[in-house]
């Protein structure tokens, strides 16, 4: 059975990324609450179903796609029960064929290996390289479930702040799309 921990609202006593670290310094340093749950590693959106339970949530689905040429760089965010397509998500952007980045870039540019990539990878992304595209489903979502950075450790916070506060923090402009 897949483990998910009790509800928590307290950082991790040990952390297991400097982007993890981040993550909950960030979060205190600004006075933002939030709930976590400590559960086995969580790779697929399948894993995600209890930790959606315990936490009342559901959690979003987020992807990091480049171009062929990897000079372009997209996190993308929609709703977890969506199928996702990259000829869908090209079409919405105007752009040629998007395939998933390395997992090599994955952890070089953003911090985090698969299944534990976030939205707060941006914090990693000073250079600007990355572009953030939101499916508009999410902004119906009262709360945004997400990795903290590992695939060990998920979080609850409002949509709204991660939309209106976290991601223009970062310097980044998110691009909203129907996906």
């Amino acid at each position: 059975m897949f483990f998910v921990s009790e509800v928590k609202q307290t950082r991790p006593p040990v952390f297991k990324t400097p982007l993890q670290q981040m993550v909950y310094e960030m979060l205190e340093e600004r006075g933002v609450k939030y709930e976590r749950v400590d559960n086995d590693p969580a790779i697929t959106m399948e894993d995600c179903v209890r930790i959606d339970e315990r936490l009342n949530m559901k959690t979003v689905k987020t992807l990091f796609l480049c171009n062929r040429q990897q000079t372009s760089f997209y996190l993308v965010v929609t709703t977890a029960g969506k199928p996702f397509k990259t000829k869908d998500l090209s079409a919405a952007l105007g752009i040629s064929r998007l395939s998933f980045a390395p997992v090599e870039l994955l952890k070089s540019m953003l911090g985090t290996d698969i299944g534990a990539t976030t939205i707060f990878g941006l914090m990693l992304d000073e250079k600007m390289d990355v572009q953030v595209v939101i499916d508009n489903d999410i902004l119906a979502e009262e709360w945004y479930g997400c990795s903290d950075g590992t695939t060990t450790s998920y979080l609850k916070l409002g949509t709204a702040w991660v939309i209106n506060d976290f991601i223009p923090s970062t310097g980044h402009t998110p691009k909203f799309v129907q996906l």
